[in-house]
């Protein structure tokens, strides 16, 4: 086979979940089954920084088939006009593949697209006014384009049905993956301190490690900390780490309302190889997100060996399984209790990193990779 995969989501200086969810599958793919020919395929609007960013996952075994001309204007002109992608890409591909929701007019071959979850009609308030556009706009026309459609997780796979019912025989789930060789237990204490001593972070601490918006439900998880902080002496701090999202004004403005300021800390965007030494000083990971299509951050702390506090919501308890400690989303004094029981119990803290650690081994990113080659033999 001839597959290409659209590279939108791996050009972006900040890479998302999406974003590292088509890296490991790809790259687990290309490992796997090295007889087809790869590709990547990406705008550059004249910018040699995304071919830079791409060559890492690309290595030797994915090509790189891009066009200068400028991805925004595309996607601009085609909400509205039928401009073919493949003036662009070519009619080379046998497959191509679309990891973030959307598939464009006029694609050679067949196409798959990965729809990670329904968030814009669920939450709508916690998506940013572009995006939900761009989904209310594009996305009936692209499931409709699509030869089959992937999504993440069974959640995931009812949440479309709830909304796109008609597309229930075109659906498959392919579970996100973890690498274990990026997110494991780390023994080096030296160098898990200079990464709390490039971020300022100084003793025991919980991590929640994400992107700062509302729907990761950082307010209240703020709430909660200051319930937790009330009870226990010298408390770990609260590392809230990741980029800015958009709406997250409340979410600074709560600190400051509950004068936790000396107590919470707000890091900078982590690169990449930060994350693991990050994750592995950490007391554990709190994740209590009101909405995730899989959740990959709890189960990259689960693969360091870090316990976990997630909510019982959405995708996550069929990430996490029985291997954290579970909150009601929606009450700041079920969060503080996990908080406290994560804090004081020490014995439950080994049970939960050695079950987790187990746990994510099952989720790799190669057996990603082949439920998702199956699906493009099956397209074809």
């Amino acid at each position: 086979m001839n597959i290409a995969f659209d590279a939108v989501p791996l050009i972006s200086d900040r890479i998302t979940g999406i974003g590292w969810c088509e890296a490991g599958q790809t790259m687990a793919m290309a490992r796997l089954y090295p007889e087809n020919s790869y590709s990547y395929s990406f705008f550059t609007s004249g910018d040699s920084s995304r071919t830079d960013r791409l060559r890492p996952f690309a290595q030797d075994n994915i090509a790189l088939n891009s066009s200068g001309f400028s991805g925004y204007l595309y996607r601009a002109a085609s909400t509205f006009l039928p401009v073919p992608y493949s003036a662009f890409f070519g009619k080379k591909a046998d497959i191509t593949h679309f990891f973030n929701y959307i598939v464009p007019p006029g694609v050679h071959g067949e196409t798959v697209v990965t729809v990670h979850d329904m968030v814009y009609k669920a939450f709508p308030e916690t998506v940013r006014a572009r995006t939900k556009f761009m989904l209310d706009t594009g996305l009936k026309r692209s499931m409709n384009r699509a030869g089959l459609i992937v999504t993440d997780s069974e959640f995931s796979k009812r949440e479309i049905l709830k909304y796109f019912p008609q597309h229930e025989k075109k659906l498959r789930v392919v579970p996100c993956g973890v690498d274990t060789k990026k997110f494991r237990p780390c023994e080096d204490k030296e160098k898990i301190a200079a990464v709390k001593s490039s971020l300022d972070i100084e003793g025991d601490y919980f991590l929640y490690l994400g992107t700062i918006e509302p729907r990761k439900n950082l307010e209240r998880l703020i709430d909660a900390y200051h319930i937790f902080s009330g009870r226990v002496k010298d408390c770990p701090k609260l590392v809230l780490a990741g980029g800015k999202g958009w709406l997250y004004d409340g979410i600074f403005s709560k600190v400051q309302e509950l004068k936790l300021t000396d107590k919470v800390l707000f890091t900078k965007y982590v690169p990449a190889e930060d994350m693991n030494p990050l994750m592995c000083g950490a007391l554990a990971f709190v994740f209590p997100s009101l909405y995730e299509g899989f959740g990959m951050p709890p189960l990259e702390a689960m693969a360091c060996g870090v316990p976990v506090l997630a909510s019982g919501e959405a995708s996550l308890p069929e990430v996490t399984g029985d291997c954290a400690v579970i909150a009601d989303a929606f009450s700041s004094e079920s969060i503080a209790e996990g908080l406290y029981k994560l804090c004081t119990d020490e014995e439950l803290r080994r049970e939960l990193s050695r079950k987790g650690h187990e746990r994510a081994q099952e989720f790799t990113w190669e057996r990603s990779a082949e439920i998702l080659y199956n699906v493009y033999r099956e397209l074809l």
